[in-house]
């Protein structure tokens, strides 16, 4: 109750500074530039531009782990881990296995944005829901000034914490960083570094899904039900994934000037880039800990033991350093210069290791030295290196033209050379064009990759208490071709898109990691069409995805989100007022094995076919956003089998709030 009053209570005067310092400072005639971000695009740091969150309109989303994707697989708990199932929208397989269902929670380059806000700015946030069983709360800070027009410095901290509707389900995270920026004639810089520590208690889902579906079948006639007392399968395991990641970016143009009288005294003179020299590091670190306590519950959730029967306690640790050099000749330094071109030479240094806790005397009933081997399974792989240091080498090239007022292109490729990566291939590139037509202009973007690339050394050489796995898989070959349209004054955008893939990874029905040697195609139009008809807004976003073999790639053949509100204004305070709604048919549906944090194909449930819906309101008020949400308003008149995976159903109805502030003055 303490730590709420004194968040609430910050939150509050922090609403109040927002919302009344502007008035004492309206007689200033301070002009101020705009304020402006951007991101960073791998492996050269180029700049891409990015937004500033302080849109109100569909605020309360974000909030909701069903809201992540219109398919989305989840352990239910906001924070937890999940996959987007729409196939086009999920990630590649990185290098360390364990953060991948948890990414969407975590920092990374894609996600690091760097502002110019001229003058100082804070966005502060707090969302919190449920009670006190199942308590949601997350405070989020972002930080960003400027010394001057060139060298800014920034920080973030991301606190989540939450219960979880179901038992043995509580999560926790703490995220926080540093950035800074330079932006000279010359020299431009920028770079950050990133810390967070996830902490997921692992309940490997319910017992008996007639728990949600049918309650009074397995409680004796009695209808109704507490989420928090439904039993599960585990009650004393936990996944822990901390680490922390660093980022350098330099680089030095060469040019000429360009003079331009000012006056009949003054002559501006301006570098005209023609050349740059560009450094990247990137530094990441992680570490994995999986533990779980309960010897009876260990015994019964698993079929295979191999190190300790009575608790579990798996570690991994990986560090990976990648440093990049390349040399640009840039886009539109004189009328010749119709596209820009970079190479690039880029070396990985990946380093893999891992271990296990055999039983002690306060693990459990004591091993006496000479009888593990009648309580302990035989090593399956006992040559099996624990640890594993890569090096990897790459070079590289890029071919821009971004500056085209009718046609660009982006193609960008590499070539392994050495170590595991050697003959590895990664080609990704795109051309956009722009068409004028009835006083608008139609968007029409073709894209496309082919990728020939290595296994992560994890899926190739595991250990553990309960997985085991010594593999030597081939390349994965993956083409990826498609198209999107955009057509403004209709509110269209059409996207269609083929993938072949050979050599697929995955995790078959026993979550142990298998290869089809054969090809899959995975083919995919989604048709995002809005419309408007004076306040009242209806937004569809629809994706229709088919594979051609679903016992290696299995996805939903549709997946719809649909959202319904009106937008108006009362005096100074906009408003939206709506319901929002995610639907994904049915299909044999990825499971979760909490052991090593990976979603698997198993074959026997059915998942779908069910609307999850939101009832919110959004408000904004000078720099003030907040919004009260009903989210899973529908349980109970839609049917009962909202589930996302099998034994892991949605969270039941929730009220929830959230309040942010943008305190630049």
């Amino acid at each position: 109750m303490r730590k709420h009053y004194i968040i609430k209570s910050t939150l509050t005067a922090a609403v109040f500074a927002a919302m009344v310092m502007p008035q004492f400072a309206a007689g200033k005639k301070t002009v101020v530039e705009p304020s402006f971000a951007w991101g960073v695009e791998p492996p050269l740091g180029d700049r891409r531009e990015a937004t500033i969150d302080t849109l109100f309109e569909n605020y309360s989303q974000r909030f909701v782990p069903q809201e992540v994707s219109s398919a989305y697989a989840a352990t239910g708990n906001y924070c937890a881990e999940g996959v987007n199932l729409i196939h086009f929208d999920r990630p590649a397989m990185s290098d360390y296995m364990f953060r991948d269902p948890i990414a969407h929670w975590l920092p990374s380059e894609q996600k690091a944005k760097f502002y110019n806000t001229r003058l100082p700015m804070t966005l502060l946030s707090y969302n919190f829901g449920g009670g006190k069983e199942n308590t949601q709360d997350h405070l989020s800070a972002v930080f960003s000034a400027n010394a001057n027009k060139r060298v800014q410095v920034g920080a973030m901290l991301d606190y989540l914490y939450s219960k979880g509707c179901y038992d043995n389900q509580a999560a926790k995270d703490l995220t926080w960083g540093f950035s800074g920026s330079y932006m000279g004639e010359r020299v431009e810089f920028q770079g950050y570094y990133f810390h967070y520590n996830l902490v997921n208690k692992e309940n490997g889902g319910i017992t008996d899904p007639l728990y949600i579906t049918d309650p009074a079948e397995v409680q004796g006639g009695d209808n109704s039900i507490n989420p928090k007392q439904i039993p599960t399968f585990l009650s004393a395991a936990h996944n822990r994934v901390r680490g922390g990641e660093l980022y350098l970016n330099t680089r030095y143009k060469l040019g000429f000037y360009e003079e331009e009288q000012v006056n009949d005294s003054t002559i501006k003179r301006t570098l005209v880039p023609v050349t740059s020299f560009i450094w990247t590091l990137k530094y990441t670190f992680s570490r994995h800990r999986f533990i779980s306590t309960n010897t009876e519950e260990n015994q019964e959730f698993w079929d295979n033991t191999y190190f300790n029967p009575f608790q579990t306690s798996d570690l991994s640790n990986y560090w990976n350093l990648r440093n990049t050099v390349g040399v640009a000749l840039l886009e539109g330094f004189n009328k010749y210069a119709k596209a820009g071109l970079t190479a690039f030479l880029t070396h990985e240094a990946r380093h893999y290791k891992m271990g296990y806790l055999l039983p002690t005397e306060n693990d459990g009933p004591f091993i006496p030295a000479g009888e593990e081997g009648s309580l302990l399974t035989a090593d399956p792989y006992p040559g099996m290196r624990l640890s594993e240091t890569e090096n990897h080498m790459w070079v590289g090239a890029r071919l821009a033209k971004r500056q085209g007022r009718i046609l660009n292109y982006d193609v960008i490729g590499e070539l392994g050379i050495l170590g595991p990566a050697a003959g590895e291939v990664k080609v990704d590139g795109e051309v956009t064009t722009r068409i004028p037509l009835f006083g608008d202009t139609v968007a029409i973007r073709g894209f496309g990759s082919f990728y020939n690339t290595a296994a992560p050394w994890l899926m190739n050489h595991y250990r553990s208490n309960h997985f085991v796995w010594d593999n030597r898989f081939e390349k994965t070959r993956s083409f990826r071709a498609g198209g999107e349209l955009s057509i403004p004054w209709t509110r269209t955008h059409l996207t269609v898109g083929v993938e072949n893939i050979q050599n697929q990874l995955f995790f078959n029905e026993y979550a142990l990691p298998e290869q089809y040697g054969g090809n899959v195609q995975v083919f995919m139009a989604r048709l995002r069409q809005d419309f408007k008809f004076g306040p009242v807004h209806w937004d569809n976003l629809v994706t229709y995805q088919t594979t051609s073999l679903e016992r290696v790639i299995p996805l939903p053949k549709l997946a719809v989100f649909s959202n319904l509100y009106v937008t108006f204004k009362v005096a100074t305070l906009f408003v939206q007022l709506g319901v929002n709604c995610d639907y994904f048919t049915r299909y044999k549906a990825l499971g979760y094995q909490p052991a090593t944090m990976q979603f698997y194909n198993q074959r026997d449930f059915l998942v779908g076919n069910y609307p999850f819906m939101n009832a919110y309101i959004n408000f904004k008020l000078s720099k003030t956003r907040f919004y009260v949400m009903m989210s899973h308003v529908n349980q109970g008149l839609t049917g009962d089998n909202y589930f996302s995976m099998p034994n892991y159903p949605m969270n039941p109805r929730r009220f929830q709030l959230g309040l942010s502030v943008d305190l630049t003055n």
